[in-house]
């Protein structure tokens, strides 16, 4: 379990490899990815936002900031969340699995949304190791908050610019982060 527990955040096309290694990826990372995908399918609704993260994004556009968020996600769990926030109408734009090839900790998600937002003027917001390697691997600080599994200290480790303890404490304290905009 532990072994688990220190690749959530990590890409389903990498995780399995991560945990099991090489031969039970060939021999059964396709049944295991959809063993997962139908298992998280019967558990997704129970899924709810964390506590201040549509007030984020509204704070984020009041600060004339451009929101794309970064998911490898289909597009199905990306509508669900997207309405489980209430973003749809607020975000610039997103990702889906259609717009990578690899997931994090590989670049690919990072670059789509960039892309999607125009720019390369850009903070990740995150929650894990993997969302600061990936955002590295593009050129991207990240600020992180402490709701993925990972210390404050293995985050910083990782290279977080900045770590919060929640996402409303994020929210209240954004002007000491590199997402301070305007």
């Amino acid at each position: 379990m532990w072994r688990v527990h220190r690749h959530i955040g990590m890409g389903g096309d990498q995780i399995v490899q991560a945990i099991a290694g090489e031969e039970v990826e060939r021999e059964h990372g396709d049944s295991l990815r959809n063993a997962s995908h139908e298992e998280f399918m019967r558990l997704r609704d129970e899924c709810i936002p964390l506590e201040g993260a549509h007030e984020l994004v509204v704070e984020l556009k009041d600060r004339s900031l451009v929101v794309v968020l970064a998911s490898s996600a289909g597009q199905d769990d990306l509508d669900h969340f997207l309405d489980e926030l209430e973003v749809r109408d607020l975000v610039d734009g997103w990702t889906t699995a259609d717009d990578v090839e690899r997931t994090k900790p590989e670049p690919d998600v990072i670059h789509a949304a960039l892309e999607r937002a125009g720019t390369r003027d850009a903070v990740m917001v995150g929650d894990s190791r993997w969302d600061i390697e990936a955002a590295a691997n593009a050129g991207l600080e990240t600020v992180c908050v402490i709701t993925g599994g990972f210390s404050e200290q293995e985050l910083r480790d990782a290279g977080a610019a900045a770590v919060f303890e929640s996402v409303e404490d994020l929210r209240r304290r954004l002007d000491e982060t590199p997402l301070a905009g305007g």
